[in-house]
């Protein structure tokens, strides 16, 4: 298995244009936002969710991202950690009180930031990281916390 420097490093290799960075810095986020108020959106089994809003495919997802990123790296984990419990909540808040449905306004946004990504790729000249492993659409938002990390001098590495 790769340690979190390789994988950073090797996404990294397709992401130096300034350009492409700062549509990054929009995207992912937004795509990451965007998957989740799908899953979120989808019927949970059980009835479970009527008793429990926060428990959803969403938040499972959440979940298992954390897990994964622990294995990686346990303070990239917890720096992402109140992100994402942030886009939950903004989730929650959005399909309580708007009246579009939620997945149709995640779709739209998921549609506009992919287009932002391919536009960054195109002016990198270099095809996205995930056509080689599909494991590197997990590691987008890591490589930003990790961004983050290094500009604050906070270590992130075992």
């Amino acid at each position: 298995m790769r340690t979190v420097a390789q994988w950073l490093e090797e996404y990294g290799d397709s992401h130096r244009n300034p350009t492409n960075k700062v549509l990054h810095w929009i995207c992912v986020p937004m795509i990451a936002w965007c998957v989740l108020g799908l899953l979120w959106s989808l019927p949970f089994p059980g009835g479970i969710r009527a008793a429990h809003p926060a428990v959803n495919w969403g938040s499972i997802a959440v979940l298992a991202a954390l897990i994964y990123y622990a294995v990686l790296s346990i303070r990239l984990a917890l720096g992402v950690l109140p992100l994402l419990l942030g886009f939950l909540w903004s989730i929650d808040r959005l399909d309580r009180t708007t009246g579009a449905p939620l997945w149709s306004i995640c779709v739209f946004l998921f549609a506009i930031a992919w287009i932002g990504q391919f536009i960054g790729h195109a002016i990198e000249g270099k095809r996205p990281s995930f056509f080689k492993d599909i494991q590197f659409l997990m590691i987008g938002p890591l490589w930003l916390m990790a961004d983050v990390y290094r500009r604050l001098g906070i270590r992130f590495s075992r």
